[in-house]
């Protein structure tokens, strides 16, 4: 199960991008312009919401779990989560919580 989640983790930052890649090549290289697009409806404005509301849950679990197991390498999840998405940080952390040692 634990590799499930490094090639959920790695689909997760792989075909996101694709499409981020995509807009910013037809939009131009402005992450405003991506974060206007974000709110264009109310429709995207609530996954927005959903997605942001998420990534922050992750984060307090992957510090309290990080704190508590003193295994610090699960931080990265927390880059991965706000820098990539919740679509890598999430797989990426249950990958690295499952490992050995």
């Amino acid at each position: 199960m634990r590799y499930v989640f490094l090639a959920l983790a790695v689909w997760g930052a792989i075909h996101p991008m694709a499409w981020f890649i995509t807009w910013f090549n037809a939009n131009g290289y402005s992450l405003m312009g991506m974060v206007e697009a974000w709110h264009a409806n109310a429709a995207t404005s609530g996954l927005v919401w959903d997605l942001t509301i998420a990534a922050v849950a992750l984060t307090l679990w992957v510090i309290w779990e990080t704190a508590q197991a003193r295994d610090w390498l699960r931080l990265i999840a927390i880059p991965a989560t706000f820098c990539i998405g919740v679509s890598c940080g999430l797989p990426l952390y249950l990958f690295l919580r499952m490992r050995r040692g």
